[in-house]
Order: structure tokens, then C-alpha cells, then sequence
């Protein structure tokens, strides 16, 4: 039996949508409330980006006190959606991986319909699906991405999970991993903050952008870049740089 955290009331929200969803009422029948979904989903995005999903880091990425990640991760660990092992963080059991990937793909799909079918900017819509995931229903989200082709990834270039949870599997490389005089091609970008994408927009470093690492390497504090077609090269903190992932050519 799940414990109270995991239930919570439906969710309504009137979406103004135009074309197709123009006033559309959607409404999300209960499951897994919001913060059990955000928790899920960051520890899903932690261990994605190759991060350890620790007490600090989670409490950090949700915006909370140490103090309350420790409860929901035990009370999470009780209802079968993850294991906790002291000192080494949390992974995902094989239905926390599946609830996760269904918040993840209601996210992507809602950030990919705002920018492509409502004119939002990639720097503005990750707070958008924020509050929007969680009220969506699976149907609605499906329906907007049909109407979008079904499109294999999100405005930053992030893998969009099948309706069915599947999801592109391969690790690519992160640009300060790069070594000197490497090509490579954008493949993402992280969403999480609006002016550092809107950095990356106006030095062209967006998905599907080529470029040249003229010097970095993953024992470098700097990655010095030049983007195809770019005027001159510009230089990325490590942290920075670490949040772009490229396909090496």
C-alpha cells in the first residue's frame, strides 16, 4: 500500500491553448503527487547528467532542507520507487524509473509545444512545464505530440521518452570531456537556467551547432570554443561547458 506523500488530489488546469487545444480542459487523474514527481524526476536528471543523487544534491536541485530529503527518500524507498545505500545516494527501482520517464516526457513534450507551436523562447519555458507537468494528462500530452510529429527531443536538444518509456540510452560526452582540436557536434544544452541559455543562443551554441574545442580537456578549469560559422572563438568555465553534451566527429 502507498504511503499518504505518494497520493494527492486530481489536478485541474484550463490550458488556453490555440489551434488544436484552444481551451482545452485537461485534467490529470490521481496518482503520484507533485513532490514525489519532482523527486522522481530529479534523481532521474541527476543520474542522467552523470551526477550522484545524494542527500546535497537533491536538496540543492529541489530547493529544500536536507532534513526533508531524508524523509521523503525513506518514505520513497518504502513505497518501492527507489533504494537508498548510506552514503552513496539513491537509484531508481525499475517502477521508479517508469514514473520518472512519465514526468519526463510530460515536461519535454510541454517545453517543445510551447516553443514550437506557441512562440515561447527556450529560455522561458522550462518553469512553464514545470507547473504544467504535473496537471497534464498522459492523453493531452500525447495528442500535442502527435500534432508535433512526435519530435525525438525537446527545445535543448534532450531525448523525449516514448509513450511507451523507452528513451535514447546513449551517454554522450560533455564538452569540458572533450579533448584539444576535437570537432564536435551540439547535442544538448541543459534547461535549467534562462541567461545561461540565452548565453548559449547568442554565441550559437545550441543543438545541432558544429564546432571546433580549441582547448579544454576534462583536466582543464577552462574550454576555449569555436562555433561554425562564428566570428571568434569564446571560453567556458568547466562547470559551464559541463552542461553541454556533443557527439564527437
Amino acid at each position: 500500500m502507498k504511503s499518504p506523500c505518494a497520493l494527492t488530489r486530481p489536478d485541474t488546469i484550463i490550458a488556453d491553448f490555440v489551434g488544436d487545444f484552444h481551451y482545452l480542459a485537461v485534467m490529470k487523474s490521481p496518482g503520484l503527487s507533485r513532490s514525489v514527481e519532482d523527486y522522481l524526476k530529479a534523481i532521474y536528471t541527476l543520474n542522467e547528467r552523470g551526477e550522484a543523487a545524494g542527500t546535497s544534491h537533491l536538496a540543492q536541485a529541489l530547493e529544500v532542507q536536507p532534513a526533508s530529503v531524508s524523509g521523503m527518500i525513506r518514505r520513497l524507498a518504502e513505497d518501492g520507487l527507489l533504494e537508498h545505500e548510506p552514503y552513496r545516494g539513491v537509484r531508481l527501482t525499475p517502477l521508479g524509473n517508469r514514473e520518472a520517464l512519465k514526468v519526463l516526457r510530460r515536461h519535454r513534450i510541454i517545453e517543445s509545444y510551447l516553443v514550437r507551436e506557441l512562440g515561447f523562447g527556450w529560455d522561458d519555458v522550462h518553469e512553464e512545464a514545470e507547473r504544467l507537468e504535473h496537471a497534464a494528462s498522459d492523453e493531452l500530452v500525447d495528442r500535442m505530440a502527435e500534432a508535433m510529429g512526435n519530435p525525438a527531443t525537446d527545445p535543448h536538444g534532450a531525448p523525449i521518452p516514448t509513450r511507451n518509456g523507452k528513451i535514447d540510452p546513449t551517454a554522450y560526452p560533455r564538452l569540458n570531456e572533450v579533448p584539444d582540436g576535437t570537432r564536435v557536434t551540439v547535442r544538448s544544452v541543459s534547461d535549467h537556467d534562462p541567461a545561461r541559455l540565452r548565453y548559449f543562443e547568442s554565441v550559437s551554441l545550441v543543438p545541432g551547432a558544429r564546432a571546433l574545442v580549441q582547448k579544454g580537456g576534462i583536466d582543464s578549469g577552462r574550454v576555449t570554443v569555436l562555433v561554425e560559422g562564428g566570428a571568434e572563438p569564446f571560453t567556458l568555465k568547466a562547470g559551464v561547458a559541463r552542461r553541454v553534451t556533443v557527439m564527437e566527429e
